[in-house]
Order: C-alpha cells, then sequence, then structure tokens
C-alpha cells in the first residue's frame, strides 16, 4: 500500500510540473525575447505609456464600482434564502460562461449610440462608445463575477452566530456588516477584488469592440503587432506584465498578510 501511494503521488506530481512548465515556458520566452533596447524604447514610446495608464486607470475604477455595488448582491447571496436564488447565481456567472466578443456586441447593442440605453445616457452626457466609460463599462461587465462569488464566499465563511452577538449587543445592520462582517470576510473580498482587477485590466475582445480607442495595453499591443510586428509587441508585452504581476503580487500580499486568526470582538461593534 504504502509503495502504491508512493507511485501515486510521483504520477501526480508528474502532471503538476506539467502543468507547471505548460504555464511558465510561454511566459519564459516572452521575458528573455527582448532586448534591453527594445525595453527602453518601448518605455519612451508615448502611445504604449498612455495606453497603460488608461488600463490601470479604468481596471481601477471597473474594480472600484464592481465591488461597490457586488459587495451588497455577495451578502444577500450568502445570507438569505429565496426562491430564484440560483437563477440569480446563474446570472452573475453569465460573463464568465460567453465569449468576450459575444459579450462586447451585447454591450454594443445596449450601450452604443443607438442602443437601448445609448440615447438616454448621451442626454445626460454620458456616452460609451470609443470613450474612457466605454473602456471602463467592457471591464466592469467582465471582471463583476469575479468581485461577487469570492465575497460570497467569504460572507458565507463568517459564523452568523458572531454577526447575531453583535445585534444583541445594540449594534445595527450597518454596523454588524462594516464592524464585523467585513472585516471578517476580508479574504474573500480581497480575493475578488484581484480577480476583479485582473480580469479587467487584461480584458481585450469586449474592448476593443466597445471602445477601440482610447487604447488600453491589450488594444494597443495587438495594433503594434499588427502595425510594426513581433518584437515591438514583445516589449510592449514585457513591460506591462511586469507591472501587472507587481500590482497583482501587492494585492494578493494585502489580502493574505494580514493575521489570518484576526478577531472582532462582538462588543466593538456598538
Amino acid at each position: 500500500m504504502k509503495s502504491r501511494r508512493g507511485l501515486m503521488f510521483w504520477i501526480f506530481w508528474l502532471s503538476g510540473c506539467l502543468v507547471l512548465t505548460f504555464i511558465s515556458l510561454p511566459l519564459l520566452a516572452l521575458l528573455l525575447r527582448p532586448t534591453l533596447g527594445q525595453l527602453r524604447d518601448a518605455a519612451m514610446h508615448a502611445g504604449i505609456r498612455d495606453s497603460f495608464l488608461l488600463s490601470l486607470e479604468g481596471a481601477a475604477l471597473a474594480t472600484s464600482l464592481s465591488m461597490l455595488f457586488g459587495l451588497p448582491l455577495a451578502y444577500v447571496l450568502a445570507r438569505q434564502r429565496f426562491r430564484g436564488k440560483a437563477v440569480v447565481e446563474a446570472m452573475v456567472d453569465l460573463p464568465l460562461t460567453i465569449p468576450h466578443t459575444i459579450a462586447g456586441i451585447a454591450l454594443l447593442l445596449v450601450f452604443s449610440r443607438n442602443g437601448w440605453l445609448g440615447p438616454a445616457a448621451a442626454s445626460i452626457g454620458l456616452t460609451f462608445w470609443g470613450t474612457f466609460a466605454g473602456v471602463v463599462l467592457a471591464m466592469a461587465y467582465v471582471g463583476l463575477p469575479y468581485a461577487v462569488n469570492a465575497a460570497r464566499v467569504g460572507f458565507e465563511a463568517v459564523d452568523l452566530r458572531i454577526e447575531k452577538a453583535a445585534r444583541s449587543l445594540g449594534a445595527g445592520p450597518w454596523a454588524t456588516f462594516y464592524r464585523v462582517s467585513m472585516p471578517l470576510a476580508w479574504r474573500g473580498v480581497m480575493t475578488g477584488l484581484t480577480l476583479c482587477f485582473a480580469r479587467a485590466i487584461g480584458e481585450f475582445a469586449a474592448v476593443v469592440l466597445l471602445a477601440y480607442y482610447p487604447m488600453t495595453a491589450p488594444v494597443k499591443i495587438y495594433d503594434l503587432f499588427l502595425q510594426v510586428g513581433l518584437n515591438e509587441s514583445v516589449a510592449a508585452s514585457v513591460l506591462f506584465l511586469v507591472i501587472v504581476l507587481g500590482l497583482f503580487w501587492a494585492l494578493r500580499l494585502l489580502a493574505y498578510g494580514r493575521h489570518s486568526d484576526r478577531r472582532v470582538e462582538p462588543a466593538a461593534a456598538r
């Protein structure tokens, strides 16, 4: 039995090594391809810098909006049972299941100049086709499910008895949510924020269909590939990859660098 278990784990480790190689090998080839001169030229290119800043700003705003509107829904799904709950959860997951080119076309039908909501939005000075608002909208659409689902899991892990104890000690529902539920669900909320940001900043298809201009980093890199070739697009890709990985690592540290045994006293919620 012992030798069989050892053989099984060796096979599993071999499978794991193949997976890790499959993930890391293309990235290694990308990182080793450009020269320092090509990286310097890409970093000095104004259009590339502007696209990077636009992606960072758009993803940050899309993530903020997703968390602002997604957290209440995540809490409701975690705490309440109601008829049609499975349908609501399936609707939240819809952007994960449909191709993002289809998502971009669907967004165009609603938010373009002649879409369902386009004229009404334009009447108040808000346009989405070919604007920064359209970039944020497309990013939020594809990132929202990650924010809701991860936060829901975080709230589900919070013992309901702790919330009831806070309420019995005089805390209102808002105080209980912000001083008890949110701190205890911190990891789930931050995981959702991280995944939402990562999905938003890397979105291409929905963004390019709804708002080709102004160009985000993925759109700019694709445009470089079409216009000037592989080397220039590779250098821009490496720079953007380094920025994204750095931000992703920082968010992960923020989410998991806190003490896992942190406790919130219900009395503090008064």
